[in-house]
């Protein structure tokens, strides 16, 4: 358990104190706790491919569907081919901007499920999240975490005490009155949400976004800006002035018209009213304009054309985008038809060119921000709006597009990725959290893309000099490569088949690869060292990277597992074309698999030999102090069990041992500790009268 001292009574100070005493150190392998109450969440319908399996209900998060990998395409691709590379930068045009910073890939968390994820309050949080934002900060010098997406728009900051919060709670929810797909709630949080991001930045190198809510203008709701600086000080990277506003008029957030004209006066007249607010006092961390359809109104072109770079840089921390390649509202919220059979589109994620034109549409945008000096986010984005798609969106194909589309927007030079993560009713989730009702016996569950953001972390590293450029176009768009230099010298490759052939391995694709040598090297035999991210087929949900697994769902507690295997390659040198040494290698590439390619200029990079980070975090917590029994994971997916509110109005009773005994009615239980801790009501009252008894 990580405990801090968020703002609270000398009493609840001291019982926690008290605890971190009284409890004992467990070695389970995750961490477990209560989650979001409220309501529960809808149910996604599970197909596997097997005909004679009957569909069964499950959470969207723990869904079984196995897609049929799409056939070789016809006429095949080659399978072999030779990447002429250049060994200094200055030889290369067309390099991206140097990645500066952190994590490439960041994670987009939506308020109504920041209990979930982050922990449920200030003093409880989620260990799994925190291992899992380890392995990125060792690889990549930290993360970027956005809290907001659609449910920003209606937050609203209570007190602790407010009705609609339970005991300990750090956010309830509420009708919003939105008729957008998503059924948006209200959010409610309290000052305890500032503070569980500054205790996870106390222990991680984690930088958040959040957004001033855009559904009330007069007056402006502020508090998530003067609380946000007051608390999270220079953690806190931005404000994000409005999410999607080219969406208001569609789920009316707004009346009438709604032009990007009108969208740029209300930024101004937000920038105007924080000027004078001494609450706020760093004036130039906004963020915008986050549009994300043309389909819905206008694009971020239209946006341009108003001025609004110009007008608002100085003002502005980064521009930002927010783009899915498809809308699947529709299939989760049954408000319309599906927008495809997911068996149909699986084809479309694995092919390099459905990308380019994906994040090639950003180029001018692109172009706007570098030229102001600011950084281009995309702000919010993944498989699929809404979820995901079943079979998709947790497949090693998209582990596959997720790394492809990191690197291309980085070629582009956008400056981070956000990865938006959605709740239990979502197939697109990096992590998720165990389900509501069975916290006592669930555990993590990491999705495919989760790996993804490791591949692009250990590719750019921590030298905030990597450079990248897409080299495709001299392989074929199932087979994608880029190379990354750094301090001017090339020193990776990230090479990629997104061929699936599992049943005659006749497609494994050879990438050989030519590199002149400093005209001091020696000649006779090098090395390449090499990480693949494999798995089976590209419809699998089991994943490796470098040999290692973060556990299959609902056993994951944020560290990898397994020995690692790094592959060593034997290159030759030969004579070329009067250029000196020429290195040769030659890099097997099975259909599918991506293979992170570690040239010699790189073989002291202490990522090379990383597995597991070195730093991990653990509990001080049991998961449970009785009834520690375990279940299937496969049979608590498809179970949302009982709140402790259904038990009584079942009649049920009390999950807690003794609360009958001691006329409880809610079992006097208290959850602590991100690996989940149960407090009878008989050792709270235990630790009270110790605390009465130490201030008599």
């Amino acid at each position: 358990m990580s405990s801090f001292r968020a703002p609270s009574t000398l009493f609840s100070f001291l019982i926690l104190t008290s605890l971190s005493l009284f409890i004992q150190r467990t070695h389970a392998s995750v961490t477990v706790y209560g989650l979001t109450p409220l309501n529960q969440l809808p149910l996604a319908t599970a197909t596997t491919t097997d005909p004679s399996a009957p569909p069964q209900k499950t959470l969207a998060a723990y869904n079984n569907t196995k897609l049929i990998p799409p056939p070789i395409p016809d006429p095949p691709p080659q399978t072999a081919f030779t990447l002429a590379l250049e060994r200094d930068a200055a030889n290369v045009p067309g390099l991206s901007l140097p990645h500066v910073g952190t994590s490439f890939w960041g994670f987009s968390l939506e308020m109504s499920i920041l209990t979930q994820v982050l922990g449920k309050n200030s003093s409880n949080l989620g260990v799994p999240f925190l291992n899992l934002l380890a392995n990125l900060q060792e690889r990549a010098g930290g993360v970027n975490i956005r809290i907001g997406g659609n449910t920003q728009e209606f937050a609203v900051m209570v007190p602790q005490d407010h009705p609609l919060l339970l005991p300990y709670h750090t956010f309830g929810k509420t009708t919003s009155g939105s008729s957008q797909t998503t059924e948006t709630p209200a959010v409610l949080y309290t000052i305890d949400m500032f503070y569980i991001a500054s205790n996870i930045s106390s222990l991680l190198n984690v930088k958040w976004f959040l957004g001033v809510p855009f559904n009330q203008t007069d007056p402006w709701r502020l508090d998530i800006a003067e609380y946000g600086q007051q608390i999270l000080g220079d953690n806190l990277l931005g404000l994000q002035a409005g999410n999607e506003p080219d969406l208001y008029l569609r789920f009316g957030h707004r009346t009438g018209t709604y032009t990007p004209t009108d969208y740029s006066n209300e930024v101004s007249n937000l920038l105007d009213t924080i000027s004078t607010n001494p609450l706020i006092p760093r004036k130039n961390i906004f963020i915008g304009p986050s549009v994300a359809s043309k389909e819905a109104g206008f694009d971020t072109a239209d946006v341009w054309a108003t001025g609004f770079i110009d007008k608002f840089k100085d003002s502005f921390y980064c521009f930002s985008v927010e783009n899915y390649p498809f809308d699947n509202c529709a299939a989760q919220f049954n408000t319309g038809a599906p927008h495809a059979n997911p068996q149909e589109l699986f084809p479309y994620y694995l092919n390099h060119n459905n990308l380019l034109d994906h994040v090639g549409k950003y180029d001018e945008s692109s172009r706007l921000a570098v030229g102001a000096g600011k950084p281009l986010v995309m702000f919010e984005t993944n498989t699929g709006s809404c979820g995901g798609f079943p079979g998709i969106s947790d497949s090693f194909g998209a582990a596959l597009w997720t790394a492809d589309y990191g690197m291309l927007m980085k070629h582009y030079n956008f400056s981070n990725g956000m990865l938006h993560v959605g709740g239990q009713n979502a197939f697109y989730n990096p992590f998720t959290a165990p389900p509501t009702n069975q916290s006592q016996f669930n555990q993590w569950t990491v999705g495919s893309i989760y790996y993804s953001t490791i591949v692009l972390a250990e590719a750019l590293g921590t030298s905030n000099t990597s450079r990248v450029i897409d080299l495709t176009s001299s392989t074929s768009p199932y087979t994608p490569a880029y190379a990354v230099y750094e301090h001017d010298t090339l020193s990776k490759l990230v090479l990629m088949n997104y061929m699936d052939d599992l049943q005659s391995n006749t497609h494994t694709t050879s990438m050989t690869i030519n590199v002149p040598l400093p005209s001091d090297a020696n000649g006779g035999e090098l090395n390449v060292k090499v990480k693949y991210l494999s798995s089976e087929s590209v419809n699998s949900k089991n994943i490796t990277w470098a040999g290692q697994s973060l556990g299959p769902a609902l056993t994951v507690d944020g560290r990898f597992s397994g020995d690692l295997n790094v592959v060593n390659i034997p290159c030759t040198t030969t004579n070329g074309n009067g250029n000196g040494n020429t290195m040769s290698c030659t890099i097997p590439l099975r259909a599918p698999s991506l293979a992170l390619v570690f040239l010699p200029t790189s073989s002291s990079d202490p990522l090379l030999n990383l597995g597991q980070a070195t730093q991990t975090f653990s509990t001080s917590a049991y998961t449970r102090l009785h009834n520690t029994a375990r279940l299937d994971p496969s049979a608590v997916a498809v179970s949302n069990g009982h709140s402790g509110k259904e038990r009584d109005e079942k009649g049920l009773g009390s999950t807690s041992p003794g609360a009958l005994r001691n006329g409880a009615a809610g079992g006097g239980r208290v959850g602590f500790g991100a690996r989940g801790v149960v407090v009878t009501s008989g050792l709270v009252m235990m630790l009270a009268a110790g605390w009465l008894w130490m201030v008599r």
